[in-house]
């Protein structure tokens, strides 16, 4: 049995705007108050696991034992059929500027160039398929959990396009579409993408 959500205040274990905002248009017709992690000053926790899932109750639990309340998070990346599923869960990994780069934070248009380079060393008829991948976890402060996860398919396409997303956003071009995620207006973004199709599973089971 599923536990029900109550309406109210939620935390969401993430320090990215980007999916802050997702997050929050998702949640906000079912009564929720998101806050994210980053607002309330807490340290991001390291990342080690080897799964979306593993990363994503990493996240979760941090910020249940640092705020006594529950807490979401999500997990997500982006795998590229011909790198054998990198970046995955190194996505973010990925797009870490270097020291003398003015570090930390993160260039994403460094990120999509390394993928890029990568794809273009295999040659012309390289594989461009990808997929993104999203893990939701959801934690109480008495330890139970629950996992929903989400995914799309799409193709990869250089140079990038659009700057209404974020991540990978501008180089991916979900199956079906002629619109990168970076091209799409956000709300029509949050509609279709792989964050959405795990948090309707969420949505099915804890409201």
């Amino acid at each position: 049995m599923h536990r029900k959500l109550i309406p109210g205040d939620l935390i969401i274990a993430t320090h990215n705007d980007g999916k802050l905002r997702e997050i929050t248009a998702l949640l906000g017709p079912y009564g929720m108050k998101p806050v994210s992690a980053g607002h309330l000053g807490l340290p991001e926790p390291d990342e080690t696991g080897t799964s979306f899932a593993e990363n994503a109750l990493i996240k979760a639990r941090a910020a249940v034992e640092a705020t006594g309340q529950v807490a979401l998070a999500d997990d997500s990346g982006m795998c590229a059929a011909a790198l054998g599923g990198a970046p995955g869960v190194y996505t973010a990994d990925w797009a870490e500027k270097a020291a003398f780069e003015g570090g930390p934070g993160r260039d994403w248009y460094m990120a999509m160039g390394k993928v890029e380079g990568k794809l273009a060393e295999q040659g012309p008829d390289v594989d461009r398929s990808a997929r993104f991948f999203s893990t939701l976890a959801l934690m109480w402060p008495d330890g139970h959990h629950e996992l929903f996860e989400g995914s799309v398919s799409g193709t990869l396409v250089w140079p990038p396009r659009g700057g209404k997303g974020f991540g990978y956003d501008p180089v991916f071009m979900i199956d079906g579409e002629t619109r990168t995620f970076g091209e799409m207006d956000p709300a029509e973004k949050q509609e279709i993408d792989h964050r959405a199709v795990a948090f309707a599973k969420l949505v099915a089971a804890v409201f």
